[in-house]
């Protein structure tokens, strides 16, 4: 790696310490009591904030001018808010506390993407980008590595679970800290490229191999998609607009376009209701290391068939494509729990059974992530792909939100089965509307 791209790996590492959070602050704020309707609310807050940040920092970064900075802030800042989580003795302390890791976290990535094309011609963007998702992505599962070695081996010492999980956050706030500063070491030299001249060539790029990332679990786009994309939306990209120059989603796109759109809406919605509940489910059943297995095994699923979904989204139509994939995953949902069902807690054929369920989850992933962005780029034209997809990730992303509050009160109202029947019948109806629309 050049000396210019060595920034990449320290971001990397700071996301290692983001991806062992995402899994060890609901199992903290379970293990303070939190209901199954608060770990619902953790995940729909961490989802809310996300592009709001993005949107507060980067009109902060455009006044100043100043865009580097800001990555080093997003680092100091989640190796603060990680040292501070063991000090946290309520569920809704933990609840505040996450919303800012995502907060500082999700506004930095726009700044990034900036800051990865600088030098680069524009021929080159679309790979520049496709590394900084891949370095996010193997810190991802390096922080899930992390916390399912350190889950697993802490308990042969005789440690509490509750203080192994406090201590395991002051381990990710190391490791926040020791990024910082190797991109404080690093960094490149300060970015040119203006946020309108990358919005314009971002709305070109073929966004086909970009890789998964961290969005296994329910919302299609992460912050810098909804970002850049939104971006587009308020700049026009041949959308219909009102007289005092509001933007309207959907208005000027095709009837086609806008029942697809839907049809994503439903099944993200059907993604989130699944996953909101998911941590509670597996700590109830497995011990704190094995939760991180499962999550680790669901993100290496969507990993290794993220290559294969891309080519073979090329030899078939995207719809196909997508309708097996969606088909299969409505089918996982209540598969997962009659694992929990039929199979005793904690014993290695459950572990097992687990493991491989949220493989398959993970892989219907890849290719549901792969075929989406393309079917709304081919249904939209030129003028308008850039706020398509725009209007298409916002929404996806407020359904994310709405779903993973829903899927944590309906479990804690009508148990885990329903829930998660209920996440497969939302997956099956969106199915319905990719299908009929063809």
């Amino acid at each position: 790696m050049d000396r210019a791209r060595r920034w990449l790996v320290a971001w990397g590492l700071g996301y290692a310490a983001v991806g062992g959070a995402s899994v060890l602050v609901p199992l903290y704020a379970i293990a303070l009591d939190a209901s199954l309707a608060f770990v619902g609310l953790i995940a729909a807050t961490a989802a809310l904030v996300g592009v709001p940040g993005a949107l507060a920092w980067a009109g902060l970064a455009a006044r100043t001018r100043r865009r580097r900075p800001f990555v080093l802030v997003a680092l100091g800042a989640t190796a603060v808010v990680l040292a501070l989580v063991p000090l946290a003795t309520t569920p809704v302390a933990v609840l505040v506390l996450n919303a800012a890791l995502w907060f500082v976290v999700a506004a930095a990535v726009p700044v990034l993407n900036l800051i990865v094309v600088e030098g680069a011609p524009v021929d080159d963007w679309d790979g520049h980008i496709a590394s900084l998702n891949a370095w996010q992505g193997y810190g991802w599962v390096g922080g899930l590595l992390v916390g399912t070695a350190w889950t697993l081996a802490v308990p042969g010492f005789g440690v509490d679970p509750i203080a192994g999980q406090r201590l395991l956050f002051l381990v990710l706030a190391g490791v926040a800290a020791a990024a910082l500063l190797l991109a404080r070491a690093w960094y490149p030299e300060p970015s040119t490229v203006s946020a309108e001249r990358f919005r314009r060539v971002y709305a070109r790029l073929p966004h086909a191999n970009w890789g998964a990332g961290r969005y296994l679990r329910a919302s299609l786009y992460g912050p810098a998609r909804i970002f850049w994309e939104l971006r587009a939306l308020r700049k026009g990209s041949g959308s219909r607009r009102t007289g005092s120059r509001i933007p309207i989603p959907l208005a000027g796109f095709s009837a086609s376009l806008r029942r697809y759109v839907l049809a994503v809406v439903v099944f993200s919605l059907g993604f989130a209701v699944f996953w909101g509940p998911v941590p509670a489910f597996l700590a109830e059943r497995v011990d704190d290391g094995a939760v991180f297995g499962v999550y680790l095994a669901g993100n290496l699923g969507s990993a290794v068939c993220y290559g294969p979904a891309g080519r073979l989204a090329g030899r078939y139509a995207p719809r196909v494509v997508q309708a097996g994939a969606l088909a299969g995953r409505g089918a996982l949902f209540p598969g997962v729990a009659l694992v929990g069902v039929v199979l005793p807690a904690a014993a290695p054929p459950a572990l097992a059974g687990y493991a491989l369920a949220f493989g398959l989850i993970g892989a219907t992933w890849a290719f549901i992530a792969v075929t989406t962005a393309g079917i709304v780029s081919r249904l939209a034209d030129e003028s308008t792909r850039g706020a398509a997809l725009g209007a298409q990730a916002a929404a996806a992303g407020l359904a994310t939100a709405v779903g993973s509050a829903l899927g944590g009160a309906v479990a804690g109202a009508a148990g885990y089965l329903a829930t998660f029947a209920l996440g497969a019948a939302l997956v099956f109806v969106g199915l319905a509307g990719v299908v009929l629309d063809r």
